[in-house]
């Protein structure tokens, strides 16, 4: 009994019963289930209401705790490396099964007989395509305040490194600072451990409101090209991204097992961004270092958006094949290397992805945008696949990266992934599987050692 309750008390044990049962909701009750969106909506707006000091103090703290800064450079510019890389296998994988597969063809749409209605807010936001320019310029801040009120990642990012790298030139001098902000990232990550004990009733609603919503029926026309992208979501994880993890050291399916909370808070809530402030935590206590965690989790989320990247080439390509509009092999290379730019400013929330293939079909003029209206339907399910791969991908990434650069602590990393109790012995405190199970001593080691053992 004893054990049966502690088993329903994890975190990932009840949101997966929350999934089935906003699934069951759905479906027995669609009017009922179209009601709860807001239960998800919350959720999510109080993970952001965390997310920017969560990420500036990491950041800052990281930077600060530096010995030399050219581990900065080292750290960023491999980053950028490994997030190009992985970006374009991705886009590239994606096109690949959506020509094997061809699940649009034979539907012989016109594109001239589609409601846009249903898309205008997302052409209407695709109508002045950024150039690289204004992606550059959009990474500076008008002002401190106003990146933080609006939870700009990346300029969030910038300021926090320009303040990090000014704490560590001044030295001795900056030590009152540098401890207000890890007794203010301690307190920020207890407020996510609040937060996420919400987490099952937050994935019960949004699942509810997806299957209430749009129900089986809409789903079942589209089943084809929802198939294909969760089976090449499925193989870039397992292929792609374990050759990354055996590489680096680790085992991809015990490494998962250690992130299930995580994972299956992203499934209910279909958004990357409610997990990033507790996946920081755990992959600084698996063993990456401080700075590692604080640099490429938050711009992973901008700049490797493994999952977005396999759903923008499959969607464009499947809104030619469904009307009949004809793209040679140069045309496809186009387009992927149009995404490789666009994909850049992805965020995390929901229907970013739609608004960005919006965007790129838009300033390609070849693929009809109104061709989007045959999406609207299956989206909301493909953003969980979407989610789950980015999740996973950059959090793959920074082992990956922490491993590269030497920011790894493979002792604690293997104790951590094998659920030994060498921890105990090394570090004073058993390693907490959920966030909110994390007694402070470990969330504070977590914060303080992870830069000892990088």
């Amino acid at each position: 009994m004893k054990r049966t309750r502690k088993f329903l008390g994890t975190l990932y044990v009840q949101v997966l019963i929350a999934v089935a049962a906003g699934i069951v909701l759905g479906v027995l009750d669609p009017e009922m289930g179209a009601k709860l969106k807001p239960l998800g909506d919350a959720f999510i707006k109080l993970i952001k209401m965390v997310f920017a000091p969560v990420i500036f103090a990491t950041v800052v703290l990281g930077i600060a705790k530096m010995e030399s800064m050219k581990d900065l450079g080292r750290v960023g510019g491999r980053a950028l490396i490994y997030f190009e890389v992985m970006s374009t296998f991705a886009l590239g994988l994606g096109l690949l099964a959506v020509n094997l597969v061809g699940p649009g063809v034979g539907m012989n749409i016109d594109p001239h007989t589609l409601d846009t209605k249903s898309i205008s807010t997302y052409t209407a936001a695709a109508a002045k395509p950024a150039t690289f320019m204004d992606f550059v310029l959009g990474m500076i801040p008008g002002s401190v305040v106003d990146a933080f009120a609006k939870n700009e990642i990346l300029q969030i990012l910038v300021f926090s490194i320009m303040f990090g790298v000014a704490l560590a030139h001044l030295g001795s001098r900056a030590k009152p600072v540098v401890s207000f902000l890890d007794s203010f990232s301690n307190a920020m990550f207890y407020i996510v451990g609040l937060v996420m004990r919400v987490a099952p009733i937050a994935a019960f609603g949004a699942i509810s409101f997806t299957v209430g919503k749009y129900g089986f029926s809409s789903i079942a026309k589209l089943a084809q090209l929802m198939g294909t992208m969760y089976l090449t979501c499925f193989l870039f994880v397992f292929v792609v991204l374990g050759v990354v993890a055996r590489i680096s050291g680790f085992s991809l399916w015990k490494f998962l097992k250690y992130l299930r909370a995580e994972i299956f808070t992203v499934l209910g809530t279909s958004s990357s961004e409610s997990v990033v402030p507790q996946l920081m935590h755990k992959l600084e206590q698996v063993g990456c270092s401080k700075p590692v965690v604080g640099l490429v989790v938050p711009s992973g989320l901008t700049f490797n958006p493994d999952g977005q990247c396999i759903y923008y080439t499959m969607a464009a390509i499947f809104i030619a094949q469904a009307t009949n509009t004809h793209l040679s092999l140069m045309d496809q290379l186009l387009v992927l290397g149009v995404l490789m730019l666009t994909s850049k400013g992805s965020a995390g929330v929901t229907g970013s992805g739609f608004i960005t293939l919006a965007a790129t079909l838009a300033s390609m003029g070849k693929i009809p945008v109104e061709g989007m209206v045959l999406l609207l339907g299956v989206d909301r399910f493909m953003s969980e696949a979407r989610a789950i791969t980015n999740t996973i991908g950059n959090a793959v990434g920074t082992m990956a990266i922490a491993r590269w650069v030497g920011g790894l602590d493979r002792a604690r990393a293997d104790a951590v992934l094998n659920g030994t109790a060498d921890m105990e012995v090394l570090y004073g405190e058993p390693v907490a599987r959920d966030v909110e199970d994390a007694p402070q001593p470990v969330v504070r080691m977590a914060m303080e050692g992870a830069v000892r053992h990088g």
